[in-house]
């Protein structure tokens, strides 16, 4: 129980502070805890859930959430990410594990690659925007993370859509895609309900902790920060995966 509240409170604080998706945190620190991956994936799908919620519950006081903007692609995340389940099941764990170094890789990239903004927003077919949200959706909760690493970037680069909304608009996505997934990964008997419940619940304290103390802190240190904990993960997962595998 110590352990889960402990994760449960870390996973929220790196959250908030940070502003990334809880399964990137989740998902290393279960694994590193001795949980078996699949498991590590359905825990960190329960967690997003509680997550997202609360998350775009902020957002929507604040009047930074487009709802209008984000349905389309929000449904072609639920379609994708009620795939998930199955396709994790398909997969052996090391196979799992490497698709997560490749996405904490991506993460790592991603921050060194400073995203745009336009001036003008561009009108986008209903259509694209759904199979956007199919794929999306389908590759990030088969791996247990949200998926807005990879909406944002989309979103403010593409679709010119200011950075601000982009960012609530990913989080709000992640309610769409975890909803299925938890509802896919369920039937594949990857989710521990118990322990998936306390650490999702600890970690709404966790966010709310980490957004205070984000606020307290210089944008250039916060970078370094992430940059140090996203290299922590990766070099993690090397090990894990090439080394002692």
């Amino acid at each position: 129980m110590i352990e889960l509240l402990t994760v449960g409170l870390l996973t929220g604080f790196l959250s908030g502070f940070f502003g990334i998706g809880g399964g990137t945190i989740l998902v290393p620190l279960l694994l590193m805890l001795g949980i078996d991956t699949k498991t590590a994936i359905g825990i960190s799908v329960v967690q997003m859930v509680f997550g997202s919620i609360f998350g775009s519950y902020i957002n929507h006081k604040k009047g930074t959430l487009d709802v209008a903007m984000i349905t389309y692609i929000g449904l072609g995340g639920f379609v994708g990410a009620s795939l998930s389940g199955f396709i994790t099941a398909a997969f052996s764990n090391k196979t799992l594990e490497v698709f997560f170094l490749l996405f904490a890789t991506f993460a790592l990239v991603r921050l060194f690659m400073p995203v745009k903004e336009a001036a003008e927003p561009k009108e986008v077919k209903r259509g694209i925007l759904f199979v956007i949200g199919i794929f999306i959706g389908m590759m990030s909760i088969t791996i247990g993370v949200g998926g807005s690493i990879m909406l944002v970037p989309i979103l403010v680069g593409f679709l010119h859509v200011e950075l601000k909304r982009a960012i609530s608009a990913g989080l709000f996505f992640v309610v769409f895609s975890s909803i299925a997934g938890l509802i896919s990964h369920t039937l594949e008997g990857h989710v521990d309900f118990q322990r998936g419940i306390i650490i999702g619940v600890i970690s709404l304290l966790g966010v709310y902790i980490g957004i205070h103390f984000k606020d307290k802190i210089e944008v250039t240190l916060q970078k370094k920060l992430i940059v140090v904990f996203y290299i922590f993960v990766v070099v993690y997962l090397i090990k894990r995966v090439f080394i002692n595998g």
